[in-house]
């Protein structure tokens, strides 16, 4: 089966590419390198043993997409491409809803002229906006708190349409929590352009010493001890995901959505101690203010992909401190320095 990854370069793009090779899937990728490094194929290749097929174009350039089509026979696409920093998008909203939409509106259109029939997009959970309970199940309302949120809510929407619209379409929607870690093997990774918006990436580089101190948003929620609790998923996990989401769409059509996560929420003072346990490092921190539009608690119920999928997350929260210090150590200049 020929699967295109949309985004396929990036942070959870490159780690799904590896798991589809290793599956004895043929991978093609399609990316910009807006927020990704060409260096990543070579980390692919190192990997499994295989290079991907790589398009570097913009999934928004409806000529760019249809020669590629054109030149290929897709079974089925998944869909990563996109900006995805939450406070970004407060900044440039414009910015975000053109680009995130069209790039799905320009993906399904050719999909369409193509006869492809089969996409499992990268959606989120800030999908459930500020939720009145938890743990976070697939039937509770969707609201959004920020304009990144608000694409992933309208690409559900148009994804769900077309789906209502084209009976033989299949369309997978996977609402991810909050990954983390890396390939085992260090050569892939979190690689985020600036000072990172996650929470991971910004203790590695604490610990690496790109930065001084972590700043902890807020030690007044109530939570165990203070600090905000997420659904914290190791990327390895969340990729294999895809796979079932992928073995899920060939065999019906329609719309399904599926969270993707552990259904274990940990606070932010948990990540930093069992990081420096893990690790034997230290991560010195200060405690700051909240942020606007933090919420408290975030965690998934995962039963519906834990049964319908038959997936679970497997890589606990020592693996995902072990193999983000271990691709950070390993690359401390992210693929610059290859």
């Amino acid at each position: 089966m020929k699967v295109l990854l949309t985004g396929g370069a990036g942070y959870i793009g490159s780690h799904t590419a590896v798991e589809f090779i290793n599956a004895g899937y043929d991978v093609v990728i399609a990316d910009n390198f807006d927020n990704a490094s060409p260096l990543v194929l070579d980390r692919i290749e190192r990997i499994t043993g295989t290079r991907p097929t790589l398009y570097e174009l913009d999934v928004a350039d409806a000529a760019a997409m249809d020669a590629m089509f054109d030149k290929e026979s897709f079974d089925a696409v998944v869909h990563f491409a996109g900006l995805k920093a939450v406070g970004e998008s407060c900044a440039i909203p414009l910015k975000y809803y053109r680009n995130n939409l069209d790039t799905t509106l320009t993906l399904m259109e050719c999909m369409k002229r193509h006869g492809v029939t089969r996409i499992v997009f990268s959606s989120s959970a800030t999908v459930y906006g500020i939720p009145e309970r938890v743990p976070l199940v697939e039937g509770m309302p969707t609201s959004c708190t920020n304009p990144y949120g608000w694409t992933k809510y309208m690409n559900e929407r148009i994804l769900t349409d077309a789906a209502t619209a084209d009976s033989e379409l299949s369309v997978v929607l996977l609402r991810y929590f909050n990954p983390i870690g890396a390939h085992e093997s260090g050569l892939i990774g979190e690689n985020p352009n600036g000072i990172p918006n996650n929470l991971m990436p910004y203790i590695t580089q604490v610990a690496v010493g790109k930065l001084p101190r972590l700043g902890v948003f807020g030690n007044d929620y109530p939570t165990p001890d203070g600090t905000g609790v997420r659904d914290y998923i190791h990327v390895v996990d969340l990729a294999r995901g895809h796979l079932k989401a992928i073995e899920y769409a060939a065999a019906h059509t329609g719309t399904e959505i599926f969270n993707l996560g552990t259904g274990i929420g940990y606070s932010v003072l948990d990540i930093v101690n069992t990081f420096s346990r893990v690790n034997d490092i230290d991560i010195p921190y200060d405690i700051k203010p909240r942020r606007a539009g933090d919420i408290a608690e975030c965690y998934a119920d995962p039963k519906k992909a834990n049964e319908v999928l038959g997936w679970r997350a497997e890589l606990g929260l020592d693996e995902m401190c072990r193999d983000s210090w271990n691709w950070q150590k390993n690359n401390p200049g992210g693929y610059t320095l290859d």
